[in-house]
C-alpha cells in the first residue's frame, strides 16, 4: 500500500513540475493582463530546443539553457505582436501554437538526434522519508521550482516592478497615469512567461521524458491556464492547481500499472476533463484581474 502511494506521489510531483514551471510564468502574463496562449507553443518548442540542443552540444544543462531561450522566442514574437503591432492576442496565440506545432514536427521527421537526459539528483537523508522523500530524489531542473515559487511571489508583492505588473492588469488607465509603461510591462510579463515555459518544456524533454516526439506537450498549456485560474490568479492557488491537475494526470498512468482497468478513451481524457469540471464548478468564484485579456491603447 505505502509503495502504491509513494508511486502516485511520485509521479503526481514529477508531471506536475512542467505545469509549475509553465505556470509561474503564466501567472506573471496573465496578473498584467493577459492571457498567453501561446503558451502552448512555448511550451513544445522548448521541448525540441532543449532536446534538439542537449544532443548537438552534448549537455543536458545547455539544452536546458536553449530551450528556455527559445521559449523566450516564442514569447518575443506573441508580446510584440500583440502588444506592439495591436495584433488580437488570442488569434495570434493560436497562431504561434500551431505554427510551432508543424515546425517541429517537421524538423523531428527530419533529424535524427539523441537527447542528452539529466541525472536523478537525491538530497542525502532527507530523501529516503516515506513517501515525501520522493521530492528531494528527483532530476536536476526539478529543484529550480524551490528558487523559482518564492522568487515569483517576491517578484510579484515585494518589488515595485511587481506592483506595476499587477496595476496594469487591474487597472491601466490608472497606471500610465502615474507614470506606468503599461504595454511595455505586459511584453516584459509575456516575455518572462516565455522563458520559464521554454524551461518547462525542457524538463519535460530532457529531464522527465527523455525524449522528443512531435506534439508531446499533448495540450499541456491549456492545463497550464485552467490551473492559474483555478488558483485564483495567486502564486499558492497556482502550486495547488498543478499539483491537482499532476496528480490526476499520475493517476491516469498509474491506474493500469496498479492493476486498474478502465477505458482508455477515459484515461486519456481524465486531466482534461478535471480541468473542466473543476473550472466549472470553482473557478468562476475567483476574481480576476479586471482588465484580464482586454486590450489598451497607449495612445489614448
Amino acid at each position: 500500500m505505502i509503495e502504491d502511494i509513494e508511486l502516485i506521489f511520485d509521479s503526481s510531483i514529477r508531471l506536475a513540475a512542467t505545469l509549475l514551471l509553465a505556470g509561474l510564468g503564466e501567472l506573471i502574463a496573465e496578473r498584467a493582463g493577459t492571457i498567453n496562449i501561446s503558451i502552448e507553443g512555448m511550451l513544445l518548442s522548448g521541448a525540441f530546443g532543449a532536446a534538439y540542443g542537449s544532443h548537438v552540444t552534448g549537455s543536458a544543462t545547455t539544452g536546458l539553457i536553449i530551450g528556455s531561450l527559445v521559449g523566450l522566442f516564442v514569447g518575443l514574437g506573441q508580446a510584440n505582436l500583440s502588444h506592439r503591432l495591436k495584433v488580437n492576442q488570442f488569434i495570434i496565440g493560436l497562431v504561434i501554437n500551431f505554427f510551432v506545432l508543424g515546425v517541429t514536427s517537421f524538423l523531428a521527421a527530419e533529424l535524427s538526434f539523441r537527447p542528452i537526459r539529466f541525472g536523478i539528483l537525491e538530497i542525502p537523508l532527507i530523501s529516503s522519508i516515506p513517501i515525501l522523500g520522493s521530492l528531494f530524489s528527483q532530476r536536476t531542473p526539478f529543484f529550480l521550482l524551490f528558487i523559482l515559487v518564492p522568487l515569483t511571489w517576491w517578484l510579484l508583492y515585494k518589488t515595485r516592478w511587481g506592483l506595476e505588473i499587477r496595476s496594469v492588469g487591474e487597472d491601466p488607465e490608472a497606471a500610465a497615469i502615474s507614470g506606468v509603461p503599461v504595454l511595455k510591462r505586459r511584453r516584459q510579463a509575456i516575455y518572462i512567461c516565455g522563458l520559464l515555459s521554454g524551461l518547462a518544456g525542457s524538463y519535460l524533454s530532457i529531464g522527465h521524458v527523455g525524449s522528443f516526439t512531435p506534439n508531446m506537450t499533448a495540450l499541456r498549456g491549456f492545463v497550464v491556464i485552467a490551473a492559474v485560474i483555478l488558483g485564483g490568479w495567486r502564486v499558492k492557488g497556482a502550486v495547488a492547481g498543478c499539483l491537482l491537475f499532476g496528480g490526476v494526470e499520475a493517476l491516469r498512468v498509474s491506474l493500469p500499472a496498479l492493476g486498474v482497468t478502465l477505458f482508455p478513451q477515459l484515461l486519456i481524457s481524465l486531466p482534461y476533463l478535471a480541468a473542466l469540471l473543476t473550472l466549472t464548478v470553482i473557478g468562476r468564484s475567483n476574481r480576476q484581474p479586471k482588465e484580464l485579456g482586454k486590450d489598451f491603447d497607449d495612445q489614448l
